[in-house]
């Protein structure tokens, strides 16, 4: 039987979900002490879905998963969608090609809150504690003595290092901005140096999306301004979705490296 073409509806629209993050402040530390096992985007996505349909928000597994802890889904439960990635073969031009194949990423209704569960007591996983330098470790980046001139720059990145101003006045966003541009590949091509008005370019936001993911999520200083720098440039453009998948995977990154080692579900690995 021939399978069904996969339609826009059935993929995730990542720069909804970021305008969603962007605009909704509290919305990405609820899903990330919730979901963090998940990708960003999955955890997005699993907590507007349980907003929408007045669903408790709590730790989520698939059918299979509250199973084999004791728990079962209530009859009648209609499952979250998640993203998932799926691998397609191109079709053979000539029978004697190799194969093609590649792969995409789409929304499959798996998972279910554990309100819609019932059985034995499960108690809920406790948040990964985070540690930069757990974080620089595991992403191979280096922090550097701050060696410039300029007392309103905040920071810079070079290569895979960066620099904080010891009188940062938001050192964790800084950090995180820091961060970004080394984890999305910006600095390959040059150097970066952040003072207090932004740069308005794509690279910039790309950057300070991220901060304010980070921020957010671990609650720490930094979010409220990154969030007013980014709306701000929101007015006149808009992040597409190309642009949005990276923010999203840049910012995983560095969650994950930063994160104690737990026993992390396999589904919990979708990139965005």
């Amino acid at each position: 039987m021939k399978k069904k073409p996969t339609t826009q509806s059935e993929r995730p629209q990542w720069a909804t979900l970021l305008a969603e993050a962007v605009s909704k402040p509290g919305l990405l530390l609820r899903a990330y002490s919730q979901f963090h096992d998940y990708s960003i985007g999955n955890q997005l996505l699993a907590i507007t879905q349980c907003y929408g349909r007045n669903l408790d928000i709590g730790p989520i597994n698939t059918f299979k998963g509250w199973d084999a802890l004791g728990r079962t889904v209530k009859k009648g439960e209609k499952a979250l969608k998640l993203c998932m990635p799926i691998t397609i073969n191109r079709q053979k031009k000539n029978p004697n090609d190799p194969d093609d194949k590649f792969t995409m990423f789409v929304l499959k209704p798996r998972w279910f809150v554990m309100s819609q569960t019932e059985g034995e007591e499960f108690i809920k996983p406790v948040v990964p504690k985070w540690d930069l330098n757990r974080a620089m470790a595991e992403l191979k980046i280096d922090q550097i003595k701050f060696d410039l001139m300029d007392g309103n720059v905040q920071g810079f990145s070079r290569k895979r290092s960066f620099a904080l101003n010891p009188m940062a006045q938001l050192p964790h966003k800084t950090t995180f901005h820091e961060l970004a541009h080394i984890v999305l590949g910006h600095t390959n091509e040059a150097d970066f140096d952040d003072g207090e008005k932004l740069p308005r370019n794509i690279r910039e936001v790309e950057a300070e999306c991220v901060a304010l993911i980070c921020c957010e999520a671990l609650e720490v200083s930094g979010a409220e301004f990154a969030r007013g720098y980014i709306q701000n440039w929101l007015q006149n453009d808009k992040i597409d979705e190309k642009t949005s998948q990276r923010i999203f995977k840049a910012a995983d990154a560095i969650l994950k490296a930063g994160r104690e080692k737990s026993a992390v579900p396999a589904a919990a690995n979708v990139a965005t």
